[in-house]
């Protein structure tokens, strides 16, 4: 009742332990809530520590911060526009 986000349109949701040693990935897979984990052994994950930051990111920001890196810190080349004359 708390996600502001519609679980059954394709959103990915994140939580991390208070550790941040675990991030959990929930989605709709079709026919059934779908449960991904990662445990780190060493180091922990860069995870909003206030509800303020909690913020929305694209999949290679998801890749970045399952790799152990700040997504927000990490700059990434521009998406290339292009378009085909016909």
């Amino acid at each position: 009742q708390q996600l502001t986000l519609d679980p059954f349109a394709g959103h990915l949701f994140g939580f991390c332990n208070r550790s941040r040693t675990i991030i959990k990935l929930l989605y709709w897979d079709r026919n059934g809530f779908c449960l991904w984990q990662k445990r780190l052994e060493r180091h922990a994950f860069r995870w909003p520590t206030r509800e303020t930051e909690v913020l929305a990111i694209d999949s290679r920001q998801l890749a970045w911060l399952l790799d152990g890196l700040d997504p927000l810190a990490v700059k990434g080349h521009s998406r290339l526009e292009y378009s085909t004359l016909f």
